[in-house]
């Protein structure tokens, strides 16, 4: 899903559905395509999730006003071929 609110200042929340068990990583990038934040980077269980994202860096420094993007990529535990992909844009204003 879209995160919400967007534009955010200071935190954003981000939903997504896993239909079934899946490895999921969930990637924050600045627009030169520099990973600046992992939210999610492991096993998840089938249901719908909730991540929040407060503008700030892996090394916990806040970013700079500016366009991001969140990248979602989940792949099936019990079928390693079943992938999902998704990019959306958001923008943070300080």
């Amino acid at each position: 899903y879209q995160n919400y609110p967007n534009p955010f200042n200071p935190s954003t929340t981000v939903q997504y559905d896993v239909p079934s068990a899946a490895w999921v990583r969930l990637t924050i990038y600045n627009v030169l395509g520099q990973e600046v934040a992992l939210l999610v980077n492991g096993f998840e269980n089938p249901g719908r999730k909730t991540v929040r994202w407060d503008g700030r860096n892996r090394h916990g420094l806040a970013l700079p006003s500016g366009v991001y993007f969140y990248r979602m990529e989940a792949t099936g535990a019990a079928d390693r071929s079943a992938k999902f992909l998704d990019v959306k844009k958001m923008m943070l204003v300080r």
